[in-house]
């Protein structure tokens, strides 16, 4: 015995202050019902999974939460695993991932309720104002249309004979009456993802996301569980009516994050930013003076806005419509949709900017200075040739005079 002692001492000897400091810690560990916590399996035995507490302390669940359909094993020792702390007894911790069915089950259900520990519930049939759902193998539960957290896609019929992870909100004393919220689920792991992605995400980059829904003002995207908008005006670089032309709900895109504001839980996003810049090469594919095709976009009263090219617009001013003539408004001379061929006048790519003109106007302007020109040149050469009359008149003298 006093070898045993000996041998006792000699090992706390041998420890350091820090873990004899945390082993006490461990030791005096205590764990609130319903506690969530990450811990790694250590041991795989035939009725119980034990977990690491830390230090030399452990925890243990039943190995039937953790099996499949067939009786299989979902995790293997090392895996680490969420389970929620229901009590202790003579010193041991009994965790759980979820309030399974049977007996167990059934006492653990007022704990589950005061702690907010998932239980696992089989939803039977629709009712009137929402589900039928067995819970503890044979317990009836009642949960809303407003709890199961359905989306605007999703049809009631597609929860019948599921087996889905549910909430006690609501538990009378006998147990007769109770309302269950898979919404409350749904809502923990979105507050989950949000933490990671804080992490993660960052203003600038690029990241894939599917559509979930289209409306007018723009369309919104999930991206890796939070929801984000990208506003019409950032769908492309060139004008968007309608977003059902470029977008359709369950389509897999990039987007840039533009904007996030967690505290508002708004995320902006755009797929314009992730798109080349027209305007950046705008003078490789457009001159000064050269003719091009466009189509009418939009007719305002100053004049006419034509697409060369989504996100390359240019004006056509009132005063170049008329074609010397004065009009009140552009629709009288041109139609929205109409294609025309138009010169460019100017370029402005700072201000991303084009001025046009008609191709017409431009070549009657043409033909006009070329007039004009041909007038001069033939004035000029008609003095030469021909003198003033008084050049005229004296050299008739001259020739009289001899």
């Amino acid at each position: 015995m006093n070898q045993d002692n000996e041998t006792n001492n000699k090992a706390i000897e041998d420890k350091s202050f820090e873990e004899l400091l945390e082993e006490s810690y461990v030791d005096q560990k205590r764990f609130r019902p319903g506690e969530k916590i990450e811990a790694e399996v250590v041991k795989i035995a035939p009725d119980w999974i034990f977990i690491d507490l830390g230090g030399k302390s452990e925890g243990y669940l039943d190995r039937k939460e953790l099996e499949d359909e067939n009786g299989d094993l979902t995790i293997q020792e090392g895996d680490m695993i969420k389970a929620y702390f229901l009590y202790s007894k003579h010193n041991e911790k009994l965790f759980t991932t979820k309030i399974g069915k049977g007996d167990a089950g059934r006492e653990h259900l007022s704990e589950a309720h005061k702690s907010g520990i998932p239980v696992e519930g089989f939803v039977e049939k629709e009712i009137k104002g929402g589900f039928e759902v067995k819970i503890s193998g044979s317990i009836q539960a009642f949960c809303p249309y407003s709890q199961m957290g359905m989306s605007k896609n999703q049809h009631a019929d597609e929860y019948i004979g599921q087996h889905i992870p549910f909430k006690i909100i609501e538990m009378d004393e006998r147990g007769r009456r109770i309302v269950l919220s898979r919404r409350a689920i749904l809502e923990e792991e979105r507050k989950q993802r949000v933490e990671v992605l804080k992490e993660e995400l960052h203003e600038g980059m690029t990241v894939k996301g599917t559509v979930t829904s289209l409306q007018k003002f723009g369309a919104f995207v999930d991206i890796g569980g939070v929801q984000g908008l990208i506003p019409i005006s950032e769908i492309a670089w060139g004008r968007v009516d309608d977003v059902g032309e470029f977008l359709s709900v369950g389509q897999e895109i990039d987007v840039a994050l533009i904007k996030l504001n967690w505290e508002e839980n708004r995320i902006t996003l755009s797929i314009r930013e992730t798109l080349p810049d027209p305007w950046e090469t705008v003078g490789e594919r457009y001159k000064e003076g050269g003719r091009y095709h466009g189509r009418v976009s939009r007719l305002e009263k100053f004049g006419a806005f034509v697409t060369l090219e989504p996100g390359i617009d240019g004006l056509l001013h009132i005063s170049r419509l008329g074609a010397g003539r004065r009009i009140n408004h552009p629709n009288e001379i041109l139609e929205k949709g109409q294609t025309v061929e138009i010169q460019v006048e100017n370029i402005d790519r700072e201000k991303k900017r084009l001025s046009l003109t008609m191709a017409f106007a431009a070549e009657n302007e043409e033909k006009k200075e070329q007039m004009t020109e041909d007038y001069s040149q033939y004035a000029e050469q008609a003095s030469v040739s021909l003198g003033t009359l008084g050049d005229l008149l004296r050299t008739k003298m001259k020739g009289k005079t001899k």
